[in-house]
């Protein structure tokens, strides 16, 4: 994108000059004319952070123990928890998701930043700043178990850490040679799992005894019962290189067309590569140690989801209910850390306690009442999110 010392951009003619080679020169201009926002980028994250808000209310679960096994209600609810080993439901495309449009986000932000004459320098240190907090929030999200003091590297945050700096570091580069090495990213995780041999943890896609699981074991002396592993950042970094290519593209490409034709094609080839990664038994989709083809196959979709996101909001301009979400999405680290921290620990047993005295007493299902309680939780959160969007407060780590 630029040069290792980058030199002010300056106007020629009423046109930028300098060294901003990957950045075409009408973007560039647009972005200093005006606070260009992608706003299907920001409903993109914005619905990502209202699933969440409604699992931390607790509204997935309820459905799931008040309805039938062999219902259609339960077995929609169930497509939102995370598929146990082998095989996909929707829930685990949300955390690919969180991790592709951070690196969206970063082209627009970076692009804006070098429109501004700010120095690669003063941007690497904001990002490894930036990195820094995220991390020490994911860690300290989960700092405090039953058992005392805790630490863990599983949770999106202290993931996003790693992979929005891997991202950075390569975001000059050519697109072409950040899918080469997002592509390398993936062979080598599939290098530590095939072919590193330790005694108990030689067995590349089996829960407890995979390379993943040996590493938890350094990095925190304990490994998950849910079969998550830390490096899962390394495959998943994938998702955010490639969120910050399609930005590129969404950016640099001349024509709508074009926009949307190599966002597309590229999703299509993650796709056809993920999926026969699996039904040739090569490695399968396994979602809590990241697999190669899990990584392909999310990406893809995720790649797919921005395309038609800004084909009909963008393009099309549908603008339909859009706000409800947007104003969730320009507030998403906030909002993540509330429910992680405040509804988790507290404020969940609290307004279910409330609901459930309110609304016992004039006979309403004990089944229904959850359900209000999850919805009534759920506004609670989407309010505090409207009330900081009317007030023009944003928070940014």
């Amino acid at each position: 994108m630029e040069n290792d010392q980058l030199e002010k951009p300056t106007k020629k003619n009423g046109v930028l000059a300098g060294p901003i080679d990957s950045i075409g020169q009408a973007e560039i201009e647009n972005v200093v004319k005006k606070d260009t926002r992608l706003l299907s980028l920001d409903f993109y994250r914005g619905l990502i952070m209202v699933l969440l808000m409604l699992e931390a209310a607790g509204l997935y679960r309820h459905v799931i123990a008040i309805t039938e096994p062999s219902s259609f209600i339960h077995s929609l609810a169930t497509q939102f928890t995370h598929h146990p080993w082998h095989g996909l439901t929707f829930w685990d495309f949300v955390q690919p998701g969180f991790m592709f449009i951070a690196g969206t986000a970063m082209a627009f932000s970076l692009t804006k930043q070098t429109s501004k004459g700010r120095p690669w320098e003063v941007q690497a240190k904001r990002a490894i700043i930036r990195s820094g907090w995220l991390l020490f929030w994911g860690v300290l999200i989960y700092a405090v178990g039953k058992d005392g003091l805790s630490f863990q590297l599983w949770n999106v945050l202290a993931q996003l850490s790693f992979t929005l700096l891997v991202a950075f570091l390569i975001f000059r580069w050519k697109p072409g040679y950040q899918i080469l090495f997002s592509l390398g990213l993936l062979l080598l995780t599939e290098m530590l799992y095939r072919f590193i041999q330790i005694p108990g943890f030689d067995q590349p896609f089996t829960d407890q005894h995979n390379f993943g699981n040996y590493m938890d074991l350094v990095l925190m002396n304990k490994i998950s019962s849910g079969g998550w592993v830390a490096i899962n950042a390394v495959p998943t970094a994938a998702h955010t290189i490639w969120g910050a290519v399609a930005g590129k593209w969404l950016l640099n490409r001349p024509t709508i067309r074009g926009k949307i034709m190599y966002i597309v094609i590229f999703g299509i080839l993650l796709l056809i590569g993920g999926y026969l990664l699996d039904l040739l038994k090569i490695t399968p989709i396994i979602k809590r140690i990241s697999t190669s083809s899990f990584t392909l196959v999310t990406g893809g979709w995720c790649l797919l989801a921005l395309a038609f996101l800004y084909c009909w909001i963008d393009v099309l301009k549908h603008r339909r209910f859009l706000s409800f979400f947007t104003i969730v999405g320009m507030n998403s680290i906030f909002i993540y850390l509330f429910f992680e921290i405040v509804v988790h620990h507290w404020l969940y047993d609290y307004s279910n306690t409330i609901v459930s005295g309110i609304l016992s007493p004039l006979e309403i299902p004990d089944a229904a009442i959850l359900i209000i309680a999850a919805v009534t939780l759920f506004f609670l959160q989407w309010y505090l999110c409207y009330w900081l969007y009317q007030k023009k407060i944003f928070f940014k780590v």
